[in-house]
C-alpha cells in the first residue's frame, strides 16, 4: 500500500469529492484511475484532473512505500518526551535517527523539545533502548509513557 503524504496549504479548500479521493489514495496509492472513478461515481477524466490539481497545488506531495515490517504492531510501544540542552537538538535528532526502534520523531514547543515514538519486542528491550537514549550527549531529561492501545490511527495497515 502506498499512502498519500499530505501537506495542505493554508489556502487550499477540499470539497467532499477531493476528501473521498484522498481517503481512497491513502488506503491504496497504486489504485487505478478506473477503480477510483468507479468507487467515486465519476469519470476517469474527473479523477485524473482532480489528482493532477491536488499534486500541482501541493496538497498531495508524494506517494511512499510501506514495508511490511512497518505495519506489524510491536509488542511494546512508547512515547518518549525529551528535553535537550542548548543548541544540541540537531545532534540529538541525528543520533536518534540511527535507532531502528524510533518510529517517529517530532520537534515541539513547551516543556519538552522532542517527542519520540518507540517500538520494541518487549519491556526489557524498551528499557535497553531508553538507557541508550539517555546516554546521548545533549539530552538532559526524558519521560516515557507506554502506549496501551490505539483505538484510531491514520497509518496504513496490511
Amino acid at each position: 500500500m502506498l499512502p498519500v503524504e499530505l501537506a495542505i496549504p493554508a489556502m487550499a479548500t477540499l470539497d467532499p469529492l477531493d476528501e473521498k479521493l484522498i481517503t481512497l489514495l491513502r488506503h491504496d496509492g497504486r489504485r487505478s484511475i478506473s477503480d477510483l472513478a468507479v468507487a467515486l461515481g465519476v469519470s476517469r477524466a474527473t479523477v485524473r484532473a482532480r489528482i493532477d490539481r491536488l499534486e500541482r497545488g501541493g496538497v498531495i506531495i508524494g506517494y511512499t512505500v510501506i514495508l511490511r515490517a512497518d505495519t506489524v504492531a510491536a509488542a511494546v510501544r512508547g512515547i518518549t518526551l525529551i528535553e535537550v540542552e542548548g543548541h544540541a537538538a540537531d545532534r540529538v535528532m541525528r543520533a536518534l535517527s540511527g535507532f531502528p526502534e524510533v518510529i517517529e520523531m517530532h520537534t515541539t514547543n513547551g516543556r519538552w523539545d522532542l517527542i519520540v515514538e518507540l517500538a520494541a519486542p518487549g519491556l526489557p528491550d524498551l528499557d535497553a533502548i531508553l538507557r541508550r537514549i539517555r546516554l546521548i550527549p545533549g539530552i538532559t531529561r526524558s519521560e516515557t509513557n507506554l502506549l496501551l492501545n490505539t483505538p484510531r490511527s491514520a497509518r496504513a495497515r496490511l
